[in-house]
C-alpha cells in the first residue's frame, strides 16, 4: 500500500472510531436541567403540593434523586430524561395544587354567601 493510501486508510479508521465513540459518549452534564427540576420542585412545595399532590411531588423528588445518581455515574443522557420528567411532574403537582386551593377558596366563598342568604331570610 502506498504511503498516501495508508494515510487515507488510517484517517478513515480514525473517523469511524470517533463516530462510534461519539455515539457511546455520555453527553453533556445536565446541570441546567437539574436546576430547572429543582426550581420546579421548590415551586411545587411553595404551592402546597405536599398537601394536595404528595404522590406526584414525591415521584418528582425521587426522579431528581435518581438523576443525581446517574450524573455521578456520568450517565448524562438518562439523567437528562429523568430530570425532564421530574420537571413536568413538579409543574403538574404545582398546577394541581393551585387548582385545589382555588376550588377550596371558591367553596368557602359560596359557603359564606349561603350563610349570608340564610341570615337574610331569617331576619325577614
Amino acid at each position: 500500500m502506498s504511503k498516501h493510501k495508508s494515510l487515507l486508510y488510517t484517517a478513515g479508521i480514525a473517523g469511524v472510531a470517533l463516530t462510534i465513540g461519539g455515539c457511546a459518549s455520555p453527553g453533556e452534564r445536565p446541570d441546567a436541567d437539574l436546576n430547572t427540576a429543582q426550581n420546579a420542585l421548590q415551586q411545587a412545595v411553595s404551592a402546597d403540593a405536599r398537601e394536595y399532590e404528595p404522590i406526584l411531588l414525591n415521584d418528582a423528588q425521587n426522579k431528581v434523586t435518581d438523576a443525581k445518581n446517574l450524573i455521578e455515574r456520568e450517565k448524562y443522557i438518562e439523567a437528562e430524561r429523568l430530570l425532564e420528567q421530574a420537571s413536568v411532574d413538579a409543574q403538574l403537582a404545582d398546577a394541581r395544587s393551585e387548582t385545589a386551593k382555588a376550588k377550596h377558596a371558591v367553596k368557602e366563598i359560596n359557603d359564606n354567601i349561603e350563610s349570608l342568604r340564610q341570615q337574610i331570610n331569617q331576619d325577614q
